[in-house]
């Protein structure tokens, strides 16, 4: 299996630095910095990489994982929301939301559900994300 190679730079301090992040595979590079991390400022974040990389790996996961019982999914559509808080400890991700809807002929509601919870504990973002309370809601679109 691959290794997967991400790289960032940071120059200056913490509120008036900048950054960038980039991909090895090229598909992306942009900007980041306080004011994108934790106001709304211009660029990406950390946060919304790993909200775009869940995403990505559940909507993987759950077509396999249907396929794997028989369903051919049509279409799987998932969005992240990470949730960044701060308390006496510091910075955290405290929360993941993971909301699909996914369009899959002929299964049932209860199949559907079954494989959601299954493909979101499964997914390897997921694993990798342990710490961090993950709530699914999924929707079977018809």
């Amino acid at each position: 299996m691959p290794t997967r190679t991400a790289n960032a730079v940071w120059e200056g301090n913490l509120k008036e630095g900048k950054g960038t992040m980039k991909l090895s595979s090229g598909a992306y590079e942009g900007p980041y910095s306080f004011a994108s991390r934790f106001e709304e400022g211009k660029g990406t974040n950390p946060e919304e990489l790993i909200g775009a990389a869940h995403a990505g790996c559940f909507s993987m996961a759950f077509s396999l994982g249907l396929s794997q019982i028989g369903f051919t999914p049509t279409r799987v559509e998932t969005e992240a929301k990470v949730h960044l808080t701060h308390d006496d400890g510091g910075f955290k991700i405290s929360l993941i939301e993971l909301t699909t809807k996914a369009e899959v002929p002929g299964i049932d509601e209860e199949a559907f559900q079954k494989q959601a919870e299954a493909s979101k504990n499964g997914c390897p973002v997921s694993k990798a994300l342990a710490g961090v309370e993950i709530k699914l809601h999924a929707t079977l679109v018809s």
